[in-house]
C-alpha cells in the first residue's frame, strides 16, 4: 500500500506499507540506510518477509531521498530523527502505534534516538548500525575538509552525487547517542556482520554494552552491510519477529 505524509521539512514523504493476509498483530516502522530508500533491497525483502509472522511495516525515504520531496542537502541527523517520529505519528493516527522500531545502519542510529519520542514502542532493531552518527563523518573522507573550508561539497556514495553541508556535521557532533541509547527504554536487538565492511562490528559491541536490558546480540555470520544475499534479509525477519514479537502491543494486551 503506497502512503504519502509530510515530513519534518514541509514537504512530503513517500512511504509503502507492507500488510499480512489479516489483521496485523503489530506495526513496526522501518528505517533505511544512509543515502539509500525505502526500496532498498534491504528494507524491502525484510518488510516483506516480517508479513509473514504477523508484522505490518512501514517502510518510507526520508526528506531528498527515494520517492520523498525535499532536498537531501538541507537535512542532518535531526530532521531524519524527526521524519522518522512524522511516520509513527501517521501510523497511529490511520492504522495503530507502531511497537517496534527496526533501523539499518545510519536508520538504526536514527531509532535508537526516535525511541524515546515514540512511547508505544517496546522493542528496538538495529541492524548494521553505527554506534554514534560520527560513524558517517568518517566515510566522508576527503570531503569532510571541503565541507568545513566551504561550507558544503559534492560526495560520492555508493556511485550516486549527493550535496552534504556543513550543517550536516555539526548537527551530528551535539548529538547525545550513548545517553540516548543507555536510556532506550525498551528491548533491544543489534544485529550486525562480524565482516561488515562499512561499519565495523565493534560498534555493535558499543551499543550493546552501553544499553540496558533486555538486550540481545546476532551476529549475521557472513553477510554483507546491505544485506544484498535474500537468505541474510529472511533471517533477519525470523529473528527479528521470534525476539521482539514478545514484546509487541497485541501480544502483551492479551496477556493481562
Amino acid at each position: 500500500m503506497k502512503i504519502e505524509f509530510p515530513g519534518s521539512q514541509g514537504v512530503t514523504l513517500a512511504a509503502r506499507l507492507e500488510l499480512p493476509d489479516g489483521e496485523p498483530g503489530a506495526y513496526a516502522v522501518l528505517a533505511h540506510c544512509f543515502t539509500c530508500s525505502k526500496d532498498g533491497l534491504a528494507a524491502a525483502r525484510v518488510a516483506r518477509a516480517l508479513t509473514t509472522f504477523g508484522i505490518a511495516v512501514l517502510r518510507f525515504d526520508f526528506t531528498g531521498l527515494g520517492g520523498s520531496g525535499g532536498d537531501f542537502g538541507n537535512t542532518d541527523s535531526s530532521s531524519n530523527v524527526a521524519d522518522l517520529v512524522l511516520a509513527a505519528d501517521h501510523l497511529r493516527e490511520r492504522f495503530a502505534a507502531p511497537t517496534l522500531l527496526i533501523g539499518h545502519s545510519l536508520g538504526g542510529a536514527a531509532v535508537l534516538a526516535a525511541k524515546h519520542r515514540i512511547p508505544e514502542v517496546r522493542a528496538v532493531a538495529t541492524i548494521g548500525a553505527p554506534a554514534d552518527p560520527e560513524h558517517v563523518v568518517k566515510l566522508l573522507g576527503e570531503y569532510r575538509d571541503t565541507i568545513e573550508r566551504r561550507g558544503e561539497a559534492e560526495v560520492v556514495l555508493g556511485g550516486r552525487t549527493f550535496c552534504i553541508r556543513k550543517q550536516f556535521l555539526d548537527d551530528i557532533a551535539q548529538r547525545p547517542q550513548a545517553e540516548r541509547v543507555e536510556r532506550l527504554g525498551a528491548a533491544l536487538l543489534v544485529m550486525h556482520s562480524p565482516v561488515d565492511e562499512l561499519v565495523g562490528v565493534d560498534n555493535a559491541r558499543r551499543i550493546f554494552d552501553t544499553a540496558r536490558h533486555p538486550k540481545s546480540f546476532i551476529a549475521l555470520d557472513g553477510a554483507d552491510h546491505l544485506l544484498t544475499d535474500r537468505r541474510d534479509a529472511e533471517f533477519v525477519a525470523a529473528i527479528l519477529a521470534a525476539r521482539a514479537g514478545r514484546y509487541l502491543l497485541k501480544r502483551g494486551a492479551a496477556e493481562k
